[in-house]
């Protein structure tokens, strides 16, 4: 597998509890490309690598969690106790 295809892989099978992780394999495997041309064509891939971090990262502070994965889609929310 070249280099471009690992950082397709990556992009396609990133999932919340990866990211950081692949992300971070991407700019590795970037970094051993050999030129512009070849950078080029990864774009793509690692600016939506970026983005679903990003995407992922709003949505764990918005639910007010710290673990890698977002809430369930439908998931309960605790109710507050009013005062």
């Amino acid at each position: 597998m070249n280099a471009i295809d690992e950082i397709r892989q990556l992009y396609f099978n990133a999932t919340a509890a990866t990211i950081q992780r692949d992300l971070a394999r991407a700019v590795e495997v970037l970094k051993s490309l050999p030129d512009e041309e070849a950078r080029e064509r990864a774009a793509v891939f690692m600016d939506g690598l970026a983005l679903m971090r990003t995407e992922w990262a709003l949505e764990r502070k918005k639910a007010g969690t710290t673990s890698p994965a977002p809430p369930a889609a439908g998931a309960a929310r605790p109710k507050r106790k009013r005062p």
